[in-house]
């Protein structure tokens, strides 16, 4: 069985000079490659994205996100009756959402000019062989 998903939380100082965000309990050890997401709107859904294998780690650098998991029961035929988590991150609370293999996740902005970083511990032709799509209102019509 794959293991849960994990919010790993961060700080944030504040003093005359200014703010200072940091996560320090994330282990970027296993991390190969990152990317950041800037939808142009918080109309736009990206949905459904699953791994048997890779995990990814999310990181909410600007704005605000609305992130969804399921567990995948069956990557070829996954059931209409899976479980849906909603976790938010938002620029000021400074968390990294870790989503190990076996999940799909979708998400959408929650505010104008948001942007998402993303890790992962595959490399982009891995990661391409680990990827399985499903289409965004399989679980869910309305976000």
């Amino acid at each position: 069985m794959n293991p849960s998903h994990q919010l790993i939380k961060g700080e944030i100082f504040k003093d005359n000079r200014g703010l200072l965000s940091s996560i320090n309990d994330f282990d970027l050890s296993p991390i190969v490659r990152f990317y950041e997401i800037a939808p142009k709107d918080s109309t736009i859904v990206r949905a459904w994205q699953a791994h048997k294998k890779e995990s990814k780690w999310f990181y909410c650098s600007k704005g605000a996100f609305q992130i969804k998991l399921i567990r995948i029961d069956d990557f070829d035929a996954p059931s209409d009756e899976l479980k849906i988590e909603t976790i938010y991150l938002n620029e000021g609370d400074p968390h990294i959402l870790h989503v190990p293999g076996g999940y799909a996740n979708g998400f959408k902005s929650e505010a104008k000019d948001s942007k998402l970083v993303v890790f992962s511990d595959y490399g982009l032709e891995a990661s391409k062989d680990d990827d399985y799509r499903y289409d965004h209102n399989q679980w869910i019509t309305k976000w």
